[in-house]
């Protein structure tokens, strides 16, 4: 008969136990934090510009015009747009002056200062035409602007009569694709994630001189042209990567403390600024502000030695710090006058963006409101004393005010409030959160005292790199007239007409140099048109960039303006699923993006997490969702009928109709394989969650869909770096899992039967002529030590050498299939990890137990019996849908998780509390608890250990890779630790408290009992 006190105590243990399994799926749901709700994603209306006759331009003799190299260099474009003009009628003459007082422009954006006036007044006729500029600036951008006007086939008197200003005049682009080799074998593995995008590569050498001369020359040539052709389309400012690459730090302390007068890096720096120099010079001469790009921190190995020597490490929050990088500006524009500013970003870093083998790197550590205050405080006195600008980026992945001052505008405040600085610029993506569609209109860009720049994408890296007709026009023009009717502190824009996301995987595109650039190409110039004249019709810009690029014939720009028409609902329906993509999506102290099917660019993800909530937020809209597919196909099939229908013989080239062709027969092929894949994962999150026979038959189809889609897409682009087929890896891993999901759940049933079965066999062993039948005994012990463990001594005291090994052989093998069905027995490092951390645990709390002369088989009884109840209650939820359901409800519902989660642990730690009761009686309730507390610190720290030398970033990444819980591309982009906030040291700091538990519990087992002296 059981003793009351031992019931109540039982009772207060199973109390506590629930109640930490309570807490723990109360923080668990916490910690997820995964909701939704409604987001205001723009609704695009496509139009297309009705069709206009080409206007041949006049051949243009100059009768009066300033001097100067900046407007010779219009001159030349408007020469050059004339002479490439598939057609001239007649002579014009063509004046130009400057007249301060030329028309009111109230809109005109004149941050830039007097100088930087856009403003002038086109007057005339076609034969006789005057630009009038109200500064030289003026002048310059209205014989561009002619120059445009006979690129794009335009009247050039159109204008005539008017005066033209420009509505924002900060007009800036990236580098382009200046430096950067066209290697189509790195494109054609498609391997190749790096955000570097090794930009003067052939120029830059490793020693002595540093600097290839022949590769330079070849380098200034390309720069030359990108900077002439910026010019022309309508662009202000440049910005290049690089920053430390050009310092000594000279003005530090005596100018040696952080190199020394030998180290390469000074007599590198002053070789990057003889060679670099004079093309950022030659920019700024030519009208372009020009802007150093940088991620903060940035060090080299002898900078972060001095940081570490006399700040302890990255101070980011100590004034002083920032003086360091204070003193290394003022270096930079006294050697480089031309240096307009630097622009920063604080939110990525790290070796994604690093360059092999190159010592100077890029570190993720300003992540607190004080740093980033401090760094600005700081950074911008310096800026004001030397008359520059810092342009500081919000953009930023993490968690707390500074991981999400990109999207929430109360964290934008308690970062930014109160500087407010006029050296200061803010850069913020236009949308909110990164360049995806299906996203609000960004509305920190609304908020604020700061000068503000709108940053935008040309290339989008998450639409497959600018490789399928992509026109933003629409959405572009709602940017624009929302956010300047809201904030009068906008004052321009950033193009990235060619960065972003990885450089050599995905489709190769570069700019005025290899691949179907034109396509992207659209969206630069819309973005600049947009910024100068917000009330511009963005289909106009579409039919001006297709006479410019493709043809003169009016039809054939009516066809390819239907065809672009038609490009967003291909995008925004074959890549997203619309469902969800077009709400809120919070998990984890994150916002996911709208295209989490696909993570990232093109790798279509096999991970449950994603998938999963996917499906449980579009289960309403399942059709719709499944459905977007079709439609995207649709719309790619009108697009490519209107371009086949076109005569080849009206375009400026007709090898460009067949590159037009080549890409939507691409975009077919890759939506179709993506819209088999939509399919298969969502019936597959419909299986799991219903368990429906159909919605399993309709998986079957939609897979053996996918096998075939998946093959052909390989097969006909696996290796072509134009049209690169897309990473299947990571879903071909969720696929294979899904696969053996109703086996595993069939596995889970026989286990579950075994174990209720073996849990049976001892409850009726109490019967005499039960327990003389084969290990009745075995299953008897294990049954009474694991649910009365004060009685296992009783139970386990009598086994024999047979009986004992099957003691400890029974829970062992269960635990083991338990877990391999858990993980589809592909995850082998899960195994490791779990089965690892028992096998410690036991032995070590075996060899404890025999050393202190208590009975061992007592205590394996305990830990045996109470681990098969967890066992089987693991089995109990794989048998509905196997692994796949398990991970479908600990994502999606919270109630079925929480139960699990509290069920669970209080089973866990029963195993722990059964362990010491077991041997209470024999060592002490002191001695017991401490050979438990030593056993669980040994497990800690022996798997911790085993993860700190193989390094937390990569252990988490073969785990997940074989898991497949997390996206697949999470290590592939900044790191899973970055993205979920895992101090990299975390495993090292488990495994040296592991060791201290451990100490602490064998201190506690062996210390005697102190005896009591006689009086």
């Amino acid at each position: 008969m059981t003793h009351p006190g031992r019931i109540l105590r039982v009772g207060i243990a199973a109390l506590i136990l629930l109640a930490l399994g309570a807490g723990i799926a109360v923080a668990l749901t916490d910690a997820l934090g995964i909701r939704s709700e409604p987001a205001d994603v723009p609704v695009e209306t496509a139009a297309v510009a009705e069709p206009v006759e080409f206007a041949a331009p006049p051949e243009f003799a100059r009768a009066d015009v300033p001097d100067g190299a900046r407007m010779l260099a219009a001159l030349e474009e408007l020469d050059d747009a004339v002479a490439d003009a598939p057609r001239t009628e007649g002579r014009a003459t063509l004046s130009v002056r400057v007249e301060a007082s030329v028309g009111d422009a109230p809109d005109a954006d004149t941050t830039a200062g007097a100088d930087g006036d856009e403003t002038y007044r086109l007057e005339g006729t076609r034969a006789a035409l005057t630009v009038i500029g109200r500064t030289e600036a003026g002048a310059i951008r209205g014989v561009y602007d002619l120059a445009s006007a006979v690129r794009d086939g335009r009247p050039v008197d159109e204008r005539a009569g008017e005066t033209v200003t420009s509505r924002l005049g900060f007009r800036m682009a990236d580098l382009g694709a200046v430096g950067v080799a066209v290697d189509e074998a790195a494109h054609s593995a498609g391997t190749d994630y790096s955000h570097n995008s090794r930009a003067f590569e052939d120029v830059i050498i490793a020693d002595a001189p540093y600097i290839d001369e022949v590769a330079l020359a070849e380098a200034r040539t390309e720069f030359d042209a990108y900077v002439d052709h910026l010019l022309a389309e309508g662009y202000t400012a440049i910005t290049v990567p690089g920053l430390l690459e050009y310092l000594t730090f000279s003005d530090v302390g005596d100018g040696t403390e952080v190199y020394a007068p030998d180290d390469e890096h000074v007599a590198r720096a002053i070789a990057m600024r003889n060679a670099f120099g004079s093309m950022w010079a030659s920019a700024h001469a030519a009208g372009l502000d020009v802007y150093l790009r940088t991620d903060m921190l940035v060090v080299t190995t002898p900078l972060e030695q001095y940081l570490q020597d006399r700040f302890g490490g990255f101070a980011t929050d100590d004034p002083e710090f920032w003086e360091v990088y204070a003193a290394g500006l003022d270096e930079l524009y006294r050697e480089m006058p031309y240096v307009d500013g630097v622009l920063i970003r604080i939110g990525e870093a790290g070796q994604v963006y690093d360059l092999p083998e190159w010592d100077y790197r890029s570190t993720l550590a300003v992540t607190t409101v004080d740093a980033v205050r401090t760094m600005l405080e700081t950074l911008l006195a310096q800026a004001e004393r030397a008359d520059r600008e810092l342009i500081f980026r919000t953009w930023s992945v993490g968690v707390g005010a500074v991981g999400d001052m990109h999207t929430n505008a109360d964290s934008y405040h308690a970062v930014l409030d109160g500087i407010d600085s006029d050296r200061l610029i803010v850069s913020t993506k236009y949308s909110l959160g990164d360049f995806y569609s299906h996203l609000p209109i960004n509305d920190t860009l609304e908020v604020g005292d700061q000068r503000r720049i709108i940053e935008f994408q040309s290339r989008r890296e998450f639409e497959n790199f600018g490789a399928f007709p992509n026109d933003l026009g629409p959405l572009y023009a709602q940017v624009f007239e929302r956010l300047l009717a809201a904030n009068p502190n906008i004052e321009g824009i950033w193009t990235w007409t060619q960065d972003g996301g990885p450089w050599r995987a995905g489709p190769l595109s570069l700019e005025l140099k290899a691949g179907f650039w034109q396509l992207a190409e659209l969206n630069t110039e819309l973005a600049v048109r947009l910024a100068r004249d917000p009330s511009l019709d963005p289909a106009t810009i579409t039919a001006d960039w297709a006479r410019r690029w493709f043809s003169d014939d009016p039809a054939t720009v009516q066809a390819i303006g239907e065809a672009m028409a038609d490009s967003r609902e291909a995008i925004t329906d074959g890549l997203y699923i619309g469902p969800f993509a077009d709400r809120r999506v919070f998990a984890i102290g994150l916002e996911p993006p709208p295209m989490m099917w696909i993570f990232e660019w093109d790798i279509p993800t096999g991970d449950s997490a994603s998938l999963d909530v996917i499906y449980a937020i579009s289960r309403e809209r399942l059709d719709e969702a499944i459905g977007g597919g079709e439609r995207a196909l649709e719309a790619v099939e009108r697009m490519r009928d209107s371009i086949a229908a076109t005569d080849a013989a009206t375009w400026h080239d007709p090898s460009m109709r067949e590159e037009f062709l080549d890409a939507l027969d691409y975009e077919a092929d890759t939506l179709g394989m993506l819209a088999d894949y939509r399919m298969m994962v969502l019936r597959n999150a419909e299986w799991h969650d219903t368990v429906s026979a159909q919605a399993r038959a309709d998986w079957e189809v939609a897979r053996t869909a996918f096998r075939a889609s998946a093959a052909e897409h390989e097969a006909e682009y696996g290796g072509d770096p134009y049209h690169p087929a897309f990473n299947l890896e990571a879903a071909r891993l969720g696929a294979e899992r899904a696969e053996r999901d109703p086996a595993m759940g069939w596995s889970a049933l026989a286990l579950l039967v075994l174990v209720a079965g073996w849990i049976g066999y001892g409850i009726a062993a109490r019967a005499e002529r039960v327990r003389r039948l084969p290990l009745a005994s075995v299953a008897r012990a294990m049954w009474v030590a694991g649910t009365r463990p004060w009685r296992a001594s009783e139970v386990a005291r009598d086994l024999g050498p047979g009986q004992r090994v099957a003691l400890v052989a029974v829970p062992a093998v269960a635990l083991a299939v338990s877990r391999g069905i858990l993980t589809w027995f592909a995850a082998p490092a899960h195994l490791v990890a779990t089965l690892g951390a028992w096998l410690v645990f036991a032995v070590v709390l075996v060899v404890i137990v025999r050393a202190l002369r208590a009975p061992w088989p007592a205590v394996v009884a305990a830990v045996g019996g109470a681990a098969l109840l967890r066992v089987a209650l693991l089995a109990a939820v794989l048998v509905p849908s196997g692994p796949g359901g398990y991970w479908f409800g600990f994502w999606t519902d919270e109630v079925q998780r929480s139960a699990y989660v509290v069920v669970s642990f209080a089973l866990f730690g029963w195993v722990l509390v059964a362990a010491a009761w077991s041997v209470a009686g024999s060592l002490g309730v002191r001695r017991a608890i401490g050979a438990v507390v030593a056993a669980s610190g040994a497990a800690i720290a022996v798997i911790a250990g085993l993860v700190a030398a193989i390094g937390l970033e990569a252990a988490l990444t073969t785990w997940n890779d074989q898991m497949a819980l997390l996206p697949w591309g999470l290590s592939r982009i900044l790191g899973i630790t970055v993205y979920l906030d895992i101090p990299q040291d975390t495993a090292l700091w488990l495994a040296v408290i592991g060791v201290v538990v451990t100490g602490c519990g064998v201190v506690a087992a062996t210390v005697p009992r102190a005896r009591r002296r006689m009086a």
